[in-house]
């Protein structure tokens, strides 16, 4: 389990007593918080983007962020967090159907040099575990320690944290069971070369994973703009599984969110690679008939005395 920073400033009360002020509208489209409204609602849902990993100290929330949580009646996540026994359940659809391994998918070569990189990067699993997983998953467990910070975080975890404190139900809009699945519909080849071509373009940029960076820097920025542009290169695998890994799930989120938006203010977090685009969260929301309103989401770090 990653690290988060510690310590929020508001209370509950505190929460409860800014509910009722009016969210700022952002001056522009640079903002992972969206407000969903028209088409019949009689009160206001809220979108945000999130990012599965950063460095703590970006992971703050802004006021507008607090206070949207105070007042939100339930918060749903990609998948439900707070549900330990799914958790569990769902270890074993991490790993290849049919005791696969990369050793099988790749080349000696290539199988020696996923090795060395994950034996280097000092995971909390070993090699050995690893190799049995979904190459894109495997990727994800040691991925973060091509950041350059000293503590990590989970922007998903900073938002569940704060909505527990305001005894907020936590929800999810599809199972683990089924994220994980989506993964089998590509070809584990296919991802362990991928694999191996992400080791690549990091020994050519010096051990820098230049991408990542630059992903860090649009989420920091609220860029969602420059996100979109960087999830759709191609080099990473991403830009040849939109479909199954972005498109097909936003569908079905936005169909899910037909039905629950009418019933309650809700603060759906997903990752912020899902809100931008002509297939994205926002635009689909908008087709359907919906009003998505940037707000602005600055977060005001406090001063070291």
């Amino acid at each position: 389990m990653k690290k988060v920073s510690a310590g929020f400033l508001l209370s509950l009360l505190t929460l409860v007593g800014c509910a009722q002020t009016q969210e700022k509208e952002a001056p522009n489209n640079n903002t992972l918080l969206w407000k969903i409204s028209g088409n019949g609602l009689t009160k206001p849902s809220y979108l945000f983007g999130t990012i599965h990993m950063l460095c703590a100290t970006d992971a703050g929330l802004s006021d507008n962020m607090k206070r949207i949580i105070g007042k939100a009646e339930e918060v749903y996540f990609e998948v439900d967090l707070d549900n330990l026994i799914e958790m569990f359940a769902v270890l074993s659809k991490m790993k290849m159907k049919g005791d696969t391994t990369l050793r099988e998918l790749l080349s000696a070569e290539d199988y020696e040099k996923v090795k060395d990189y994950f034996e280097s990067k000092s995971s909390m699993l070993p090699f050995s575990t690893l190799e049995t997983y979904k190459p894109i998953l495997a990727l994800s467990t040691v991925q973060e320690k091509s950041m350059e910070c000293e503590t990590m975080a989970m922007m998903e975890q900073v938002i569940m944290q704060e909505a527990m404190q305001s005894k907020k139900k936590i929800k999810g809009l599809e199972s683990m069971a089924y994220q994980a699945g989506v993964l089998d519909s590509i070809p584990y080849k296919v991802q362990a070369e991928q694999l191996v071509s992400y080791i690549d373009n990091i020994k050519k940029n010096k051990d820098q994973d230049k991408e990542l960076d630059e992903m860090m820097t649009a989420y920091r920025e609220q860029d969602l703009k420059k996100l979109e542009e960087l999830i759709m290169k191609t080099d990473m695998g991403i830009g040849n599984f939109t479909e199954v890994l972005l498109f097909n799930r936003n569908r079905n989120w936005v169909a899910k969110l037909k039905d629950l938006l009418p019933e309650k203010t809700l603060l759906i977090a997903v990752g912020a690679g899902h809100l931008p685009g002509d297939q994205g969260v926002i635009s689909l929301l908008r087709k359907a008939g919906y009003t998505v309103t940037p707000l602005e989401n600055k977060v005001v770090k406090a001063k070291e005395i």
